[in-house]
């Protein structure tokens, strides 16, 4: 289907180097550069990805096997290629600069996934040079297995008449291994959308693909995955110093273990501080791209405090500006079977206990809910906690039924005799509104230290009768008064009932996922 043609292709531009796309995002004032070096861009009118404008095609190829749902929303043919070919003219008439990105999504060398970005933005080049994997060798033989073709300029005017969000699209056709974006600039379409697509073909391989962060030992052998929605503490517990990064969002189990679908990290800036994240501070130099941060036009310093634009304010950079990453160390981002695995949850209610260890049922009941809380105030319109459920911790990405993950999840902790803790850093002894606590950081950390270092192995544990979830009875360093939840609480009576409305919603977000997952439901809450 790849008709693709350019109209002066002296313009084309195939991995170019950082210094030149340096000189063409100046030269086309796409962007400017910062007081550290870094590049800054506006993203536009967008400035996060677009969920309700993502289709996929259905085609006899994929259609058996996708989720449809609104997640993964159907688009005929006809469709696709009224727009395909509108982008495709687009490109043939167009006499500016085009910028191809050819590279990897995957550094498992037997998994990896040859991918080409094709796009008129010279820094949507550069965002995809620096969140892929880039291919050194230059092989004039290199033969992509996936291409987006980014008109972010272009828009669907008919989207009324084809039944469609708006005048966006991102459609997926998994059969001729093409994706089109247009009306929308946001980068992290590109890197969500090969995300979306290795989450349909590497399962079927039997390679499990998660949303998650992932370090090992300097020893490089014990191996952790850590799962978490935002605001749990995924990336700021698994940068660790002791513990080599292999990557921050986006990984693949084999037979061979795990490996970094990236070459990069995507990170918040918000309020980003540097003493208490300083990795990814000291990221943001020469190679790293910003993307709608305010800054002081006269000296080009950066408020990240400032969120007049956009919550969502970003970096990506390549895994070497992180100086404890395997990459650092001339390593590929990959490691092997992991030993533990860790599910991060913000219980906002105060009734999950900070740490438990959970069987190989609850992990793949818990992993399918993929539960957390938003608090109050984080949000117009919330006054209390309000639990949010995501499958699998990446919900907006999977493009298969979860039962489909969290089975082959669970053959591979089997195999590999992995331990799995679920991980509380939310509140204790009540909700936020009623003057309780958060679980410090630094009790939060001993308890990730203890799981890790293997302290809990030989622990007794106590099982809680809500969730029926395993307590260690003893965790070294932290008050053993925290550690059952219920002891934390002032009237026992107000506990009993955050437990039985949280449980009660468990059990409903469990029903969506249809008669496939009801084998689990005793594994679940026990009230």
């Amino acid at each position: 289907m790849m008709n693709l043609e350019f109209k002066n292709k002296n313009k084309v531009f195939i991995n170019p180097p950082i210094q030149v796309i340096y000189e063409e995002i100046l030269k086309k004032r796409e962007g400017v550069i910062g007081k550290s070096g870094a590049m800054m861009i506006d993203t536009g009118e967008f400035t996060g990805r677009s969920p309700n404008d993502k289709y996929f095609v259905e085609e006899s190829f994929s259609k058996d096997n996708l989720w449809w749902g609104p997640v993964n929303k159907k688009i005929n043919t006809k469709i696709f290629n009224k727009l395909y070919n509108k982008v495709i003219n687009y490109y043939k008439n167009d006499d500016n600069n085009v910028y191809i990105f050819e590279g990897f999504a995957g550094s498992d060398d037997e998994y990896k996934l040859p991918i080409r970005v094709v796009a008129k933005k010279a820094w949507q080049y550069f965002f995809c040079r620096n969140m892929f994997i880039n291919n050194d060798k230059k092989s004039k033989s290199f033969q992509p297995q996936f291409t987006i073709i980014n008109a972010s300029d272009i828009i669907n005017e008919d989207f009324i008449k084809d039944e469609m969000n708006s005048e966006v699209f991102i459609i997926f056709n998994l059969k001729e291994k093409i994706a089109i974006v247009g009306g929308t600039e946001y980068g992290g379409e590109m890197k969500k959308g090969i995300f979306s697509v290795l989450h349909y073909l590497l399962p079927l391989e039997g390679v499990l693909s998660m949303h998650c962060s992932a370090n090992v030992d300097k020893n490089f052998n014990n191996t952790a995955l850590f799962f978490g929605l935002s605001g749990t503490g995924k990336t700021t517990l698994s940068t660790d110093p002791k513990r080599p990064l292999i990557g921050d969002d986006e990984h693949g189990w084999s037979k061979n273990g795990i490996f970094n679908f990236e070459g990069g990290c995507y990170a918040k800036t918000i309020k980003l501080d540097k003493k208490a994240e300083p990795d990814i501070y000291n990221a943001i130099k020469f190679g790293a791209l910003l993307e709608n941060v305010v800054y002081n036009s006269k000296n080009r310093e950066i408020n990240f405090d400032d969120n007049s634009k956009t919550e969502n304010t970003r970096v990506s950079y390549p895994l070497s500006h992180i100086k404890n990453s395997l990459i650092s160390f001339n390593k590929d981002s990959k490691a092997g079977h992991p030993n533990k695995i860790i599910f991060l949850t913000c219980d906002a209610y105060g009734v999950l206990p900070p740490i438990s260890k959970l069987n190989n049922e609850q992990t793949m009941y818990h992993f399918i809910s993929g539960y957390t809380a938003k608090v109050a105030g984080t949000e117009r319109g919330i006054s209390e906690p309000v639990a949010t459920f995501s499958p699998c911790y990446g919900g907006p990405f999977l493009t298969l039924h979860p039962l489909i993950y969290a089975e082959l999840l669970n053959k591979k902790i089997k195999e590999h005799n992995v331990e799995v803790f679920l991980v509380n850093t939310g509140w204790i002894g009540g909700n936020p509104n009623s003057g309780a606590n958060r679980i410090s950081i630094k009790n939060t950390r001993l308890m990730i230290n203890a799981i890790l270092e293997g302290l809990l192995d030989n622990t007794y544990y106590t099982k809680e009768k809500y969730f029926g979830l395993s307590i260690p009875d003893y965790v070294k360093g932290v008050n053993k008064k925290i550690l059952n939840p219920i002891n934390a609480w002032k009237n026992k009576q107000d506990y009993d009932k955050e437990a039985r409305k949280l449980a009660y919603q468990f059990r409903e977000n469990f029903k969506i996922y249809g008669k496939e997952v009801e084998y689990l439901i005793n594994s679940g809450p026990l009230v």
